[in-house]
Formats: C-alpha cells, structure tokens, sequence
C-alpha cells in the first residue's frame, strides 16, 4: 500500500490478521509529552494529570498548544495546524518515549491528514494514549506506521485523575505490561459464548464509522478483535452505526466483539437489544460489560496485538505484553 505522499506501510488487509509493532515499555525518568489533539483541556485538570505522571517518577513536557482555545469553534483545542504541530514534534523529539494525550472531545479527524506521516515512521515506534475521539489516531497510527498503540486514560480526564483502578491500571501497562497480560472487567459475561483469537482494534465506535472512507481506514475488520464502546449515542443511533458498519461490509470476517462502556447511550436493555440484533448474527463470540472506555475505572487496552477473546469468561488474554 502507498500513503498520499506515497511511502510504503503496512497492507491494510494484513493489519487485523498479523500484530503490529509494540513500543517498549516506560522506565523511571521516562520524557512523556502531552499534547491535544481534539478539544480543549481545562488547565486544573492538566495540571493535576502532570502531578500523577510526575509521581510516578516521569518527566512530563507539553505541548505549547496544549491549552489553546480556537478562536472560532471554541470545542477545538487551538489550530487544526497547531495541534498537528505539537504532536508531530513531540513524536519526532528523540528524548520522549510516548505521547500522551490530553483529552478527546472532537478534532483529531480535522489534523490527523496534516500529521508527516513518514517523518512519524522513521521516528521509530514510541507509547501512544488516548481514546474516544483519538480513534481516529489509532487507526492512523496502525495504517500508516504499524504501530501498536494504547486505548486508554488521558491526562486531563476525569476518570484518570478521579479513580485509583483507572490509574493503577494504566501505570501497571506502561511499566510492567507483563503483569496485566489477561484483561477482565469483572463483570464481563457473554452475549454470544464462544472464544477468538486475532488482532486487537477498535475505540469509540462511532469515530470508527465516520473513518470509513478516509485515506487511513482499514478496508475491514476481518480477522480481528472488535474492541468497540460509546458516549451518548441513544440506542438508535447505535443501531444506525452498527448498520452503517455491516452494509459497508467493515464486519464481515470479524472474529470476536468485546463490547466496552455506553455512557449517556439510554437503557441498557435497549443498547443489549439493538447489540443482539446487529451482532447476534455474525457467529462470533460478543462479550458485554468489559470496562473500558468512557466508565470510571476503565481499563487500558492495547490495540495491534495478538489476543484471545473467551466470552464466556469474560477475559482478554494477550499472547505477549502490551509493550515490549
């Protein structure tokens, strides 16, 4: 495959079916930089993110656009091409080894085609964090660079500065990936049985549908695992995104479903409903209730590895650590 500017990546067919390369774990005194590349970040909350990060014995820096407001559309944290800057310096400074992202919100699709693609690439593999609306990153960072990547915590979300587990959780994957090899909720339980295996994709599920089309989505998710979850989509606007997702064929092949946190998406039961139809008939195993996205305490799963999905015992299992 060849990007826009024409340098060579990994063949999108093969990334759901081959694990992507993993960036090495953090070590004490780690640089880490913060940037955002979506919506604006509350400046207490950055900076009581940076306090966690410091005592953890990291070394954060940040970005200089990072509490940057745009002038026009006030949900953009600064610039398209500011918030584009900072994350490709960031990831071109030899002296970070992750980047850590500030909050979601919505923007990272209006940057993502200003980023360098091939000076990111020839940067080498570094950590990469964020979730929600940094799914559309994720999915740029596994096309364009075959880069493993982290759907997790960001450090100015309430979830991380607010809960212990989220935090534990996400520190325990950065330092010591080996201790936290299988993945489980608690409360995770089989909406279809059965077990899977494959490659670990996914995010906020509706970022995943509005990607299609885009110069850096994956043709489908054949031959992996579809770690999806959402904010404040009623069940309707589930069942439209699920459909939009199987009439582009971007189902077809899957191997297994876990299915994270629906904040603000109404009743349960309704989302439950609309998940057994839109899923129930792919014939593979669905796990509800796994603990990761927009929850509190929410887990921190690596995407672009090799997994085992057992719904019936509601656990992930890695067939190597999150980062090397």
């Amino acid at each position: 495959m060849s990007t826009r500017n024409g340098s060579s990546t990994r063949d999108p067919n093969d990334l759901d079916r081959h694990p992507l390369t993993r960036p090495a774990r953090l070590a004490a005194g780690a640089r880490v930089a913060v940037v955002a590349p979506s919506g604006p970040v509350p400046e207490e909350r950055l900076e009581a993110g940076l306090d966690i990060l410091r005592g953890w014995d990291l070394d954060p820096v940040v970005g200089p656009h990072v509490l940057d407001r745009h002038g026009e559309f006030r949900y953009l944290a600064g610039t398209d091409a500011d918030r584009a800057a900072d994350l490709q310096a960031a990831w071109c400074d030899p002296d970070v080894s992750a980047v850590l992202c500030a909050r979601g919100g919505y923007g990272a699709q209006r940057m993502v085609d200003l980023l360098d693609w091939d000076a990111i690439r020839a940067a080498g593999p570094k950590v990469f964090l964020g979730f929600s609306d940094i799914t559309a990153l994720h999915e740029a960072f596994a096309t364009r660079v075959g880069l493993a990547t982290l759907h997790g915590p960001m450090i100015a979300a309430l979830d991380f500065l607010k809960n212990a587990r989220a935090q534990e959780h996400l520190r325990a994957t950065l330092f010591e990936p080996d201790s936290v090899r299988t993945l489980s909720s608690g409360e995770a339980g089989a909406l279809v049985p059965g077990r899977a295996s494959g490659v670990t994709l996914g995010g906020c599920v509706s970022l995943l549908a509005a990607d299609l089309g885009t110069p850096h989505a994956r043709p489908s998710a054949r031959g992996g695992l579809l770690l999806i979850e959402d904010i404040g989509e009623e069940a309707y606007r589930t069942d439209r995104i699920l459909t939009q997702l199987l009439r582009a064929g971007w189902l077809d092949g899957v191997a297994g479903i876990a299915l994270g946190s629906w904040v603000d998406c109404g009743p349960y039961e309704e989302l439950r409903a609309v998940f057994a139809d839109r899923l129930g008939d792919l014939g593979v195993p669905v796990v509800e209730h796994f603990g990761f996205g927009h929850a509190e305490g929410a887990l921190t799963m690596p995407f672009g590895l090799r997994a085992e999905l057992d719904a019936d015992a509601g656990t992930l299992t890695l067939e190597e650590p999150a980062l090397a």
